[in-house]
């Protein structure tokens, strides 16, 4: 792991790294945000996670997210939807400045894209937010040198046809698995923020879907 993820340093070395893709992502349109919430959790670098309401209609409640939600008609970009829909299910307010940069879109089943915004978010205890319980069960961070932690990462290949279809990510022995999309945005946060200390896991012979 880079020592430095959480400095000075390495926030603007991961500004610059995605400055292009920001530039370019930002305003196209897409079906949904979610933020990529880095913080600090008793000075250890982490990613914070949600886990979804098992009340909420759809094939992913109970799932393991980042906070986000689907791009509405007032959202300026897709920042702004990520930064909107953090403080309704966590009451979290992080300031735009705080946003490093747009990472690559992901698609669900239904083809529509899923843009990441990281963001650093400071020191933070997960305990002392308050979610919106219609939204989210529960909220708990991952270290990333947990997440960096060869043990702690499996994988699960998919064959259509007959055939290898994709590889996709999936990380264990936290609270919660982390599977799906939030394991591929998990996996090219831990490469933008860790490069050379994680192997990424992620295989395709097409474009996957989750």
């Amino acid at each position: 792991m880079q020592p430095d993820c959480l400095s000075a340093e390495g926030e603007r070395r991961c500004r610059r790294l995605l400055a292009g893709a920001t530039a370019r992502l930002r305003a196209r349109p897409a079906a949904a945000a979610v933020l990529v919430p880095l913080c600090s959790v008793r000075g250890v670098p982490a990613l914070l996670y949600t886990l979804r309401s098992s009340r909420l209609a759809g094939s992913h409640k109970g799932d393991v997210s980042f906070p986000g939600g689907k791009c509405d008609p007032t959202d300026q970009d897709v920042v702004h939807t990520a930064l909107r829909e953090t403080h309704e299910e966590l009451g979290l307010t992080v300031p735009e400045e705080h946003v490093w940069g747009v990472l690559r879109p992901v698609h669900d089943r239904q083809k529509a894209s899923v843009v990441p915004v990281l963001a650093g978010v400071g020191p933070l205890d997960p305990q002392s937010l308050r979610p919106n319980p219609e939204e989210v069960d529960e909220v708990f961070a991952l270290p990333l040198a947990h997440l960096l932690q060869a043990q702690n990462q499996g994988y699960t290949h998919f064959c259509r046809h007959g055939h290898f279809s994709y590889t996709l990510p999936v990380f264990l022995h936290g609270p919660h698995r982390v599977w799906g999309l939030t394991a591929i945005i998990t996996e090219f946060t831990l490469q933008l923020l860790a490069p050379g200390a994680y192997q990424p896991r992620l295989a395709s012979s097409e474009r996957p879907t989750v």
